[in-house]
């Protein structure tokens, strides 16, 4: 009888322990699951032209093919993780984020070949979709991951770009910190110009450009005159953005103002062009040549399509209403605090 007691409870023990051992065997093999997640960094994205994007983790090496795109980076990493940037970034001239282009040894030509960029062994390069597609194929076809972004015509445009590079770096929401302190810049500038006397403002403004068939509507400038109450000349004449504004249709138009980009600290070629404009005896009847109503906003601020854009418009407004819209040259939107990467 003993026996047959001793026999029934071991194999009870028995059975128990296999119990153990399946437990402990699931719970070591549902730890494994987890490590293995957590070890799985990569991700992906869909760009502007519809292509997903893997990315194996957050890149440490990027590169891009504009300014824009630069100074989209800059807001949202630390230049560490740039492989190279925009060789006229590091310019005060031409430049509001010099300080930080100079921590970047590498610079590249707008547009580089497709050799050269694959030399500086990217993790990921941002280009705009001006870019011919047959660069971008192959550069994927190198098994590099490219990420195609819309030319921005206008503040839409820019937080979009910047939205979905901060998801392309891993950097979701710096992304949004960005967004926050453009919105946050938009309201001041927008309660300041409220301020400005209704007789000073939606005064027809000509921005006279080096890149001539710049500046009507559907592009940056066209949004930063909306937002600053003012009236862009070319768009109200009919002129798309890609289209020239003749010398008769400017005559036409009659401007309050012309607005001719300019650099600090001397002449360029920008500064030349407008002043054939200004000296041409056909346009010397014209209300903003007569008045000397002769605007020169910052090149870098008006052109600018990156989160800085909104700087242009403040830009816009200084040049229009006076001191209480003055700013540097050095104002640049970042979501990256100091030591972080």
């Amino acid at each position: 009888m003993i026996k047959k007691v001793k026999q029934k409870y071991g194999r009870i023990l028995f059975v128990l322990f296999l119990c153990m051992i399946a437990g402990g065997c699931q719970s070591y093999n549902s730890s494994m699951i987890v490590s293995k997640e957590a070890l799985d960094t990569s991700y992906e994205v869909v760009d502007a032209q519809g292509t997903v994007v893997n990315l194996k983790a957050k890149p440490q090496r990027i590169v891009t093919f504009s300014i824009g795109t630069d100074e989209i980076v800059l807001g949202l990493v630390h230049p560490k993780r740039m492989a190279a940037i925009n060789e006229n970034l590091d310019d005060p001239q031409s430049s509001n984020v010099v300080n930080l282009a100079k921590q970047i040894p590498q610079k590249i030509p707008r547009n580089p070949s497709v050799e050269a960029t694959a030399a500086l062994r990217p993790d990921l390069v941002i280009v705009p979709n001006w870019i011919p597609l047959e660069n971008i194929a192959a550069l994927r076809d190198l098994e590099i991951p490219v990420l195609v972004c819309k030319t921005p015509k206008g503040i839409k445009d820019v937080r979009a770009s910047v939205k979905l590079i901060a998801q392309a770096i891993g950097e979701p929401e710096r992304g949004e910190n960005i967004l926050a302190q453009m919105d946050a810049k938009i309201v001041e500038i927008e309660e300041k110009v409220a301020r400005v006397p209704s007789e000073q403002k939606n005064k027809k403004a000509v921005l006279i450009s080096i890149m001539a068939s710049y500046g009507g509507s559907g592009c940056t400038f066209d949004d930063m005159c909306k937002y600053a109450e003012a009236v862009n000349g070319k768009a109200l004449a009919g002129n798309k953005n890609g289209q020239s504004m003749s010398k008769e249709q400017l005559v036409a138009l009659n401007p309050d103002f012309l607005f001719l980009p300019s650099y600090p600290g001397g002449s360029s070629r920008e500064d030349d062009f407008g002043q054939e404009y200004v000296r041409d005896p056909s346009l010397q009847t014209m209300t903003a040549v007569r008045e000397k109503h002769l605007c020169r906003p910052w090149a870098r601020y008006i052109y600018n399509v990156s989160q800085n854009m909104v700087f242009g418009i403040q830009e816009t407004a200084y040049v229009l209403y006076g001191d209480d819209f003055k700013q540097p040259h050095t104002c640049h939107i970042s979501a990256v605090e100091e030591g972080s990467h």
